[in-house]
């Protein structure tokens, strides 16, 4: 009631200072209840042992770091990554115009004389294998030069040799001379790989040299003939790592700084869209070639088409239509090549394969990969239908001696 009474100046004052002394109250029992952020953990002790209590580092904090996980894999890989410089000289045809005597002395010798030449260069990418000086790059880098020079990141040049080149798989192995105290790139397993990894391209894209780009897998095993490659026999990783013309021949890392693709296709109308071999495949290839210098391919002579009922009935009710194509799944054979071991054995144009020995084949790249997989000469039983009727063939594979 006293307090009631007190001038008004005097209980606002009075009630400034409670607040200030309950602040200053709560402020000190919170610092004896919380320790300091710059203090040590405290330990907390159960019955004899005592353990630290480990301070969990933020998801922001570890993903920023002083190094990110991109940095740590170029690192490891960056030394074995090379440039290719490529020279190559070509004659182009006279016009037989030029040629005629009648049009030399009517225009005299203003008229060439030599066959025109053209110094074409390139460059490409690629990466050291071993300690030995052998590089692995795209057979499309290397092929028809006449020199090939490759330089190292440490600014060191080598003259290439070109010890095997195989069109099919768009592979190569080149040969330096450097002693051995070359970097070696580590290879890792593209079997291994998933929709959702890491995926880092290095190399010299449009001559900018040692540049590094960040994507993720996008899919796996997408085919030559889905890519637009007709003439090669691949399953590609894809990726939305940017690709650029110069790329072609370096290593695509996971997050570990593995290599588990060569890039090597870049699709002019696709935006952020790049493709590479899968590395397992490629050492294979590399080790025929570093052998052999060359890799025998089989093959059965015919141009196919992936067939469902979706398609055949769209065929069929085309009053275009020069046929009528059974509605079941399987591969269209569209052309026979003349000579070839289908030719030989009776397959034909317009015959529907439904089996190889014994499996039933639903795409093209499945009877392309079975191919692909059997060994020269091998007798491969291939069914058919053939109108109403089912017939089957004994087709023996050859080797493949050009691949468009």
């Amino acid at each position: 009631m006293r307090f009631l009474k007190l001038p008004r100046s005097l209980r606002q004052l009075s009630t400034y200072v409670l607040a200030i002394a309950l602040g200053v109250l709560l402020t000190v029992s919170t610092l004896q209840v919380l320790p300091s952020q710059a203090e040590p953990a405290p330990l907390v002790t159960a019955g004899d042992n005592s353990q630290l209590i480990a301070q969990r580092q933020s998801p922001t904090t570890a993903a920023i770091g002083s190094t990110s996980f991109v940095t740590a894999a170029v690192n490891r890989v960056g030394a074995a990554v090379v440039r290719i410089d490529t020279e190559r000289t070509i004659t182009r045809r006279v016009d037989p115009f030029m040629e005629d005597p009648f049009f030399r002395r009517f225009f005299g010798e203003g008229l060439p004389q030599q066959i025109p030449s053209e110094q074409l260069r390139g460059v490409g990418s690629g990466f050291i294998l071993d300690k030995s000086g052998l590089v692995l790059t795209n057979a499309h880098v290397v092929d028809k030069a006449d020199k090939v020079t490759v330089r190292l990141k440490d600014g060191r040049t080598f003259e290439g040799k070109v010890q095997g080149i195989d069109e099919v798989t768009d592979l190569a192995v080149v040969k330096i001379n450097a002693g051995n105290d070359l970097p070696v790139a580590p290879l890792g397993s593209s079997s291994n790989v998933q929709v959702g990894d890491w995926a880092i391209a290095v190399g010299n894209p449009l001559g900018f040299d040692n540049t590094v780009t960040l994507g993720i897998v996008s899919t796996l095993k997408r085919s030559s003939a889905q890519v637009g490659i007709s003439d090669k026999r691949l399953d590609f990783i894809q990726t939305d790592a940017a690709i650029n013309p110069g790329n072609s021949g370096g290593p695509l890392l996971n997050g570990q700084g593995e290599v588990i693709g060569i890039n090597t296709a870049i699709r002019p109308d696709a935006m952020g869209i790049g493709f590479a071999i899968p590395i397992d495949k490629a050492k294979a290839i590399a080790t025929q070639l570093q052998r052999d210098g060359k890799v025998a391919h089989p093959y059965l002579g015919v141009q196919m088409l992936t067939l469902t009922p979706e398609l055949a009935r769209q065929n069929n009710t085309d009053p275009n239509s020069p046929i009528q194509i059974p509605e079941i799944n399987g591969v269209f054979v569209m052309r026979v090549v003349p000579n070839s071991p289908a030719a030989s054995a009776g397959v034909r144009r317009g015959d529907i394969i439904l089996q190889v020995d014994g499996k039933a084949i639903t795409s093209a790249e499945q009877l392309q990969n079975i191919v692909e997989d059997s060994r020269l000469g091998q007798v491969l039983q291939v069914k058919v239908q053939r109108g109403n009727q089912t017939q089957q063939f004994s087709v023996r594979t050859a080797e493949l001696q050009n691949a468009s």
